[in-house]
């Protein structure tokens, strides 16, 4: 008998459990906007260098401006590009004969020299058609200066690592719940005060330490849900969790749509986790977690409050100590160290394990992130995309739950990334015109890759032991998700249909792998490096050396 056996005797997922999961995936509906935040809060407006006082200079020349409007007088200041204004660059000297002669402007002093162009130097304009307001408008980060944009994403998916690493590993140690609630409270405080950010670098540092508290939050309400419900209620959790998700991406594209100014937006999205954050004390840490760290008294305590909230007070009068290890013999007799990064390496199951969900997590976040960033790639209202691409989340996960019940966790993760990668490589081989049929795929690749999300989130959890499971076995996803806005350079756009083929190739090399590693179906709760794991009729079963 085990941990899941007492749970089931204290009313297995029941009421206590229900409240537990809803208050734990309330804040998911935030989530998305945490993540896919830079799409709006970074939008690049139509722009063009600024011409200040462009109808005194008429009228000093004698241009008719009662024939010609500020913005109908701006060719003879700006040059075109693909029949608009350019971004980046201006006239030296002012063409009055581009407006079709009606100037009194000579224009046989037309030359080469008088169409040289310069930069923008006196700033530019942006219209206020989709963004009010942006870090772009607000620092002008538009040509040279472009790739800040996609630096500070990037800035903000490395605090996500470091929190998954620092945050995970503080929580082996100190429990989810308290990392949890410390998570909440900085999420919100520096999320909010993002709003204020002075200048570039200040913005860059609070989204830096805002994406640790994202990971944290995620990582430890993660556990929280898994270490609290039995074994074959997960599934079903798992995956009606991650609507919150899919919902949020929906929520966030109205928040944007109704305020469409960064400052604004990012308090929206920051300023409720300090709700959140109080009502979060009602939380029970992890009984199990508690028994692991040799702490079995708060562990009774904790699994008689589930008992009596799920109407078993009769069975919360029977706990006791000595049921507690009888039941958890093994686990508490374990040897109490510290565990670190090594610990994913040890063992050959667990070395099997770790490498094979590395390459799926790296793969899946790099495309995921790939295509919901930077949805002004498309050509359609950017507003509109975002929902697009939250909605298709919504048949994609509910085939996945039925998937999982029936096929099994193994078997739908690998169809769900053979067929995320198969539509993106095909994705190559649409022409750039048929910009229809490149993001009806783009959306169904999304799709696809969000199931893989929910399954491997579920896989992980249940592949790792309880002692490690928010720690360092929680780092594998971000790193996949930095790499994408390599966009840094110009070029990318032109380079972009590569990433598929890489990601073709990790898909090739998983598939491979798996077979051999993710075997185990469930999870110890500590662990055995004198332990290995082998198949025996069909099932992972563990043996001594």
């Amino acid at each position: 008998m085990g941990f899941t056996d007492l749970l089931n005797e204290a009313g297995g997922f029941g009421r206590f459990q229900m409240i537990h999961v809803a208050l734990l995936s309330i804040p998911g509906l935030l989530m998305a906007s945490q993540n896919l935040l830079n799409n709006f809060t970074a939008g690049v407006p139509r722009h063009y260098c600024n011409i200040p006082n462009i109808t005194a200079l008429a009228a000093a020349t004698n241009t008719s401006v009662a024939e010609h409007s500020a913005d109908s007088l701006l060719p003879a200041f700006i040059p075109l590009e693909n029949s608009a204004l350019s971004k980046c660059t201006r006239y030296v000297h002012v063409q009055w004969h581009l407006l079709g002669g009606n100037t009194s402007h000579n224009e046989e002093h037309t030359n080469l020299t008088e169409l040289q162009t310069t930069t923008c130097v006196e700033g530019w304009t942006y219209e206020k058609t989709d963004f009010l307001s942006t870090i772009v408008t607000e620092w002008d980060l538009v040509c040279n200066l472009r790739p800040l944009k996609q630096l500070c994403q990037t800035i903000y998916m490395g605090g996500v690592l470091t929190g998954a690493i620092l945050f995970g590993g503080l929580s082996d140690r100190f429990g989810r719940k308290a990392m949890l609630l410390w998570s909440y409270f900085q999420l919100a405080l520096l999320g909010t005060f993002t709003a204020l950010s002075p200048s570039y670098l200040a913005y860059s540092i609070f989204r830096f330490l805002t994406g640790m508290a994202v990971s944290g939050v995620i990582l430890n309400s993660v556990s929280l849900k898994v270490e609290w419900i039995p074994t074959k209620s997960r599934t079903f959790v798992g995956t009606i969790s991650s609507f919150f998700f899919t919902f949020g991406q929906v929520i966030l594209a109205g928040v944007a749509y109704s305020l469409k100014d960064w400052r604004q937006l990012h308090v929206a999205v920051c300023s409720p986790f300090f709700i959140i954050f109080l009502y979060s004390w009602w939380y029970s840490e992890s009984a199990r977690w508690l028994l692991l760290v040799d702490r079995p008294e708060e562990a009774l305590r904790q699994l008689q409050r589930v008992a009596r909230i799920n109407g078993r007070a009769e069975m919360a009068d029977k706990l006791s100590l000595e049921v507690l290890q009888s039941h958890m013999q093994k686990e508490v007799r374990s040897p109490r160290t510290v565990h670190t990064a090594y610990d994913l390496l040890r063992t050959p199951a667990m070395r099997r394990i770790s490498m094979c969900l590395l390459v799926v997590w790296f793969s899946t976040s790099f495309a995921y992130y790939g295509l919901a960033m930077d949805l002004q790639k498309f050509g359609v209202n950017i507003y509109l995309m975002q929902v697009i691409f939250g909605a298709v989340d919504i048949p994609a996960k509910l085939v996945v739950l039925g998937m999982l019940s029936f096929l099994g966790r193994r078997m739908t993760q690998g169809l769900c990334l053979l067929a995320s990668s198969s539509v993106i490589f095909a994705n190559i081989f649409v022409p750039n015109d048929m910009q229809i049929i490149r993001t009806t795929l783009a959306v169904l690749g999304k799709g696809f890759t969000s199931a893989s999300f929910t399954c491997v989130y579920l896989f992980t959890g249940e592949l790792y032991p309880t002692i490690i499971r928010p720690g360092w076995a929680s780092a594998p996803p971000w790193p996949g998700s930095a790499p994408w806005p390599l966009q840094l350079c110009s070029s990318w756009t032109r380079c972009f249909p590569l990433c598929p083929v890489w990601y073709m190739a990790d898909l090739r090399w998983w598939l491979v792998s798996l077979p051999f590693c993710c075997q185990k179906p469930t999870a110890p709760h500590c662990l055995t490096p004198s332990k290995r794991w082998r198949r025996s009729g069909g099932k992972a079963e563990a043996v001594s050396h």
